[in-house]
């Protein structure tokens, strides 16, 4: 194609570029234009995006929606609502536990009917134990698994009543001779309190099975036994008087875990084992300290004390002296039988 010839204002001859040639060279600087252009930066998804907007010094990040930060502060106000919520409940539930459950009027009877809650939860815990983990269990018959699951009941009392009454007897100073403001037949606290009526729930508890099973869980001696300890814990944690010599005596259950266990190994068949053997050793020992020397230490020290006994009431004086001596009479005529089953077992032995 012919280009077309032009006048410049000069007078000299012009050559008009074609259209052709101007298409192509716009296309060339379209294409330079566009490859010099900066590319917009890519689109950031929800997951990269920051929950809190903008960071300082960087502004290449963008903020959230508007939509996602409403979650965010709805979220987080849920988790504060919750947070206080639980506050409050605990408040309340210590608020429930120290003005109403360990309060002075009414801690005697929740502690009691605790301490038959604690049996029953106890009493269920062994039998669901038992029937898992030892395969004689179900071997045994009614009465049988009725005497195992109250004898792993008594077990954990006897460990809960022992930790007690060394703590409050050895450990704390509400019975130290130190102290001076009071008896030490007159001396208590909501927690000793609470002690006794957890043995009340448990001896009440215990006192009805046997009766109920009679003569399969225990013979008069039992039954005379628990009504004993029934009354004088009762009285003790009623009144408030004598608790120093009932947690004393409440000691001597430190014997009941090692009789229970010998009685499992009897019944398991492991009456020959060396673990029958040493068991029996730890009960004369255990049985030795805290059933016959503990009650010497007993009437002992009410001999130095006397003058603070004779401030008692008439019925916590009486049963001072009753209730020891009598429980004293009980562990001297059992530890005479584990002496003639110590030497049975020692004579099969050799």
């Amino acid at each position: 194609m012919v280009a077309a010839i032009r006048r410049s204002a000069s007078g000299t001859r012009v050559r008009a570029p074609s259209t052709a040639g101007m298409q192509e060279r716009g296309k060339r600087e379209r294409i330079k234009i566009s490859g010099t252009r900066s590319r917009r930066p890519p689109r950031q998804t929800r997951l990269h995006r920051p929950l809190l907007g903008f960071r300082f010094g960087d502004s290449s990040v963008v903020p959230p929606p508007l939509r996602c930060r409403r979650r965010l502060l709805s979220s987080q106000l849920r988790c504060e609502n919750l947070v206080m919520a639980l506050k409050f409940y605990r408040y309340q539930a210590e608020l429930l536990v120290k003005d109403y459950l360990l309060a002075g009027p009414y801690i005697s009877y929740t502690s009691v009917l605790g301490g038959i809650f604690l049996c029953k939860m106890a009493y269920d815990f062994t039998q669901f134990i038992s029937s898992f983990y030892f395969k004689g269990y179900s071997s045994l018959t009614k009465i049988q698994r009725i005497d195992w699951n109250n004898r792993g009941m008594s077990s954990i009392h006897a460990i809960f009543v022992t930790i007690m009454s060394i703590y409050l007897v050895f450990c704390s100073d509400l019975f130290s001779d130190n102290s001076i403001s009071l008896p030490i037949t007159f001396r208590s606290s909501c927690l000793s309190t609470f002690g006794l009526g957890v043995s009340v729930g448990y001896f009440l508890a215990d006192l009805a099975m046997i009766v109920w099973s009679y003569p399969s869980l225990g013979g008069m001696e039992y039954v005379l036994h628990h009504t004993l300890s029934v009354i004088a814990v009762a009285y003790t944690m009623l009144s408030g008087e004598g608790q120093f010599y009932t947690y004393l005596v409440l000691i001597s259950e430190i014997t009941t875990p090692g009789i229970n266990l010998r009685w499992f190994l009897d019944n398991a068949g492991m009456k020959r084992s060396k673990a029958y053997l040493v068991n029996g050793a730890m009960v004369f020992l255990s049985w030795l300290v805290a059933r016959i020397l503990l009650f010497i230490y007993l009437f002992y020290h009410i001999f130095l004390h006397y003058g603070q006994v004779r401030q008692m009431h008439s019925f916590g004086y009486l049963l001072i002296f009753v209730v020891p001596s009598a429980l004293a009479i009980m562990n001297m005529i059992w530890f005479g039988k584990i002496l003639k089953g110590l030497r049975k077992a020692l004579n099969k032995g050799k």
